[in-house]
């Protein structure tokens, strides 16, 4: 079996589609992959959580909350905030790596992700940012890498 880090921008473009994602997911999961980390930010990480969870028990997956900072959701909405619990609740596992926000803990988090993945799936279209550093991150760790 092969575990599988997520990672994407928190903004979407209209292109985007959760039936593409849902196939790529699928496919990882055709391919051997049953362990899924993710992020928990607001875009493409609870897209893709969401989907996870949908999924867990017809395909017996495991979910792994990866979360930077035990104060991450304060800033987001209040029905982020209910998708961010609801989503937690059916996890697995939830690992947070600080309390607190500290600088720094974001790229913390992503680089915890992909040291425990044999591949990443991800949502990148810029070529800034924490998801285009984690990309590069994977290539350096030589990481499978699908790009949704």
């Amino acid at each position: 079996m092969q575990s599988c880090a997520i990672t994407g921008h928190r903004v979407l473009k209209k292109d985007f589609t959760e039936d593409y994602v849902r196939e790529k997911i699928l496919e990882l999961i055709m391919d051997g992959t049953d362990t899924f980390y993710f992020g928990m930010a607001v875009g493409f990480d609870m897209v893709c959580a969401e989907i996870l969870c949908s999924m867990k028990e017809d395909c017996g997956l495991r979910l792994v909350a990866c979360i930077p900072c035990g104060d991450q959701s304060e800033n987001f909405s209040f029905a982020e905030k209910r998708r961010y619990r609801k989503i937690l609740e059916q996890c697995d596992e939830v690992v947070v790596l600080h309390e607190k926000y500290v600088d720094g803990c974001m790229l913390e988090r992503n680089r915890y992700m992909v040291d425990r993945s044999d591949v990443v799936l991800a949502y990148l279209h810029s070529d800034r940012g924490g998801t285009y550093y984690t990309v590069r991150y994977a290539k350096r760790k030589r990481k499978d890498i699908v790009f949704v």
